[in-house]
This record gives structure tokens, C-alpha cells and sequence, in this order.
């Protein structure tokens, strides 16, 4: 079956996917913002089926590297297709992806409940705004990353190897391999 529609339909989400300024509320951005809602009902729904489960997860997401993905209930992403996890990734229940740009979970990381990934961000002009324009930029997560719960991960972030964030910390600065965070802002406490 092919898609009918005009290559401008696409428009605004190849802008968004780009990093440059889109229009939010442009219908096709919002008919796959519905989608992903549907798919994250699909997950809640088949949370005591483990095949149906694996199944939603991987309709859910960009890509799933193994069957050892899972997700609590109730999460919410703003389109999942944009979000790429690797081997045993954990999301505790509450958490956010605001997923406008790429994301990228390396192997073995576990995010505690409430966690919030933000790769979108507003412009800083009140006349932009009122516009409705945006922008995004991606998010990548090293391997063997914990998260604490109420973390956030603020547009543009690179997060190593071997980095745990404490709870309730901010971060909006790349993250070297093997440190502990904290803070808000978030800033090194520890090295491994």
C-alpha cells in the first residue's frame, strides 16, 4: 500500500527531525502524537500478556534490541517511533519522553519513576512562540546509565558510559563515562 499524500504533509516533521524551527501543531505532527497515545494505551492494556506486551513495545518505539524491555505503566511519549533503546532498558511508571527529536538508551539503563527526557524546546522570542514554531535536538544515554527517579534530561544531552543521575537532578550539560551526578543543575559529585 502506498501513501498517498503529498511529500508536504511531511514537512514539518523532516523540519522537526532536523533540528530546525516546526510548526507544532501541524496536523500531521498531531495525528502521530495520537498514534503514539494509542500505542501507550496498547502497552498499558497488555502489560499481563509477556508476548503481547513485547509486541506493543516494539510497535511503541524506534527500536527495541531485545525482549528484555520493560515499560510501567502509565508513561507517556510524544511519538516513541523516535525513541531507540538497547538491551534490558527499565522505564519505572510516570516517566516522559517528549521524543521530537531522536533519543538513543544505550544497554542496561534503568530510569526511576518520573523520570523526563525533553529533547524539545521553545524559542526564547515571545513572538516565535505565539507563532507556534519549536525546535528539538536529540538525546543519547550511554550503557549501564541508572536514573533516578524525578530526573530530568534537558534537549541536546549526551550522557556516558557508566553514569548514575541522583534523584531529582537536572541535567543540561553532557555527562562524561563514570561519574555520579546531582544537582540542579546537575554537576559531577563523584568519579567511579
Amino acid at each position: 500500500m502506498t501513501d498517498a499524500r503529498p511529500s508536504e504533509y511531511y514537512a514539518e516533521e523532516k523540519k522537526m527531525l532536523a533540528g530546525e524551527f516546526y510548526f507544532g501543531n501541524d496536523p500531521n505532527l498531531r495525528q502521530l502524537r495520537m498514534e503514539a497515545r494509542h500505542k501507550v494505551k496498547a502497552l498499558a492494556e497488555t502489560r499481563d500478556d509477556p508476548e503481547r506486551f513485547s509486541e506493543s513495545i516494539k510497535s511503541l518505539l524506534g527500536t527495541v534490541v531485545d525482549d528484555q524491555v520493560i515499560i510501567e505503566s502509565p508513561v507517556y511519549f510524544d511519538y516513541g517511533k523516535n525513541t531507540h533503546v538497547g538491551k534490558c532498558f527499565y522505564m519505572n511508571a510516570m516517566c516522559t519522553i517528549l521524543d521530537c527529536a531522536r533519543v538513543d538508551i544505550g544497554d542496561y539503563v534503568m530510569f526511576g519513576p518520573n523520570v523526563q527526557v525533553y529533547t524539545a524546546e521553545h524559542p526564547i522570542d515571545p513572538a516565535s512562540r505565539l507563532e507556534g514554531l519549536e525546535f528539538a535536538r536529540p538525546i543519547k544515554i550511554g550503557n549501564n546509565v541508572w536514573v533516578g527517579g524525578s530526573s530530568t534530561i534537558l534537549a541536546g544531552v549526551t550522557i556516558g558510559d557508566d553514569v548514575t543521575i541522583a534523584a531529582g537532578s537536572v541535567v543540561t550539560k553532557d555527562v562524561p563515562d563514570k561519574v555520579v551526578v546531582a544537582g540542579v543543575p546537575a554537576r559531577i559529585v563523584k568519579r567511579l
